[in-house]
């Protein structure tokens, strides 16, 4: 690294943290897709997401983003090219990143009730592992249903009941879950 790029990277302070959580508030989010996938045993996934949107006139936000978490990538947003938005998928960053910053900087937020629904959700899947199993994935695509219980925005594709009858097709009551 040259010395005028080491002069150019910035400290990340408590304080820098802080105006992240705050931006984060009004601007970013955290979800749980739920995607159809062929390899998978049920033929669905779910994919947790973090984003945070910012107009490209802002683009320095999200850089601070990725600067604090140290991963992610940032990309216009589709259908709206003045919009860039910065992405974490990695479901081990969100585990070892996303997670640990919002316990200690988002407290209080308004997000709260859906983050914690995410976090249980991240959790379940990194460390034990729960979306393999039948009953982990029917428990744990119903909390991705109870996300965002107070949003005004776009409902699922599918309800939450086929959901589940789409993954208890072949399964009767006699038969263990696997």
């Amino acid at each position: 690294m040259t010395a005028v790029n080491q002069q150019e990277r910035r400290a990340i302070t408590q304080e820098l943290k802080y105006y992240l959580a705050g931006f984060i508030e009004g601007e970013g989010s955290v979800t749980v897709s739920i995607k159809e996938h062929p390899t998978t045993k049920y033929g669905l996934l779910l994919d947790p997401e973090f984003f945070l949107y910012q107009h490209k006139a802002g683009i320095k936000h999200l850089e601070l983003a990725q600067d604090v978490f140290g991963t992610g990538r940032i990309f216009p947003k589709h259908g709206s090219e003045n919009v860039m938005v910065y992405s974490i998928t990695s479901r081990r960053s969100l585990y070892e990143k996303v997670i640990p910053f919002f316990e200690k900087y988002m407290i209080f937020s308004a997000k709260w009730e859906t983050f914690e629904r995410f976090r249980e959700i991240v959790v379940a899947m990194e460390e034990r592992q729960e979306h393999r199993t039948q009953e982990g994935l029917i428990r744990l695509f119903t909390l991705a249903y109870q996300m965002n219980p107070y949003s005004k925005g776009k409902e699922r594709k599918r309800s939450l009941q086929e959901v589940i009858e789409r993954i208890l097709r072949d399964h009767t009551p006699e038969s263990p879950i696997i």
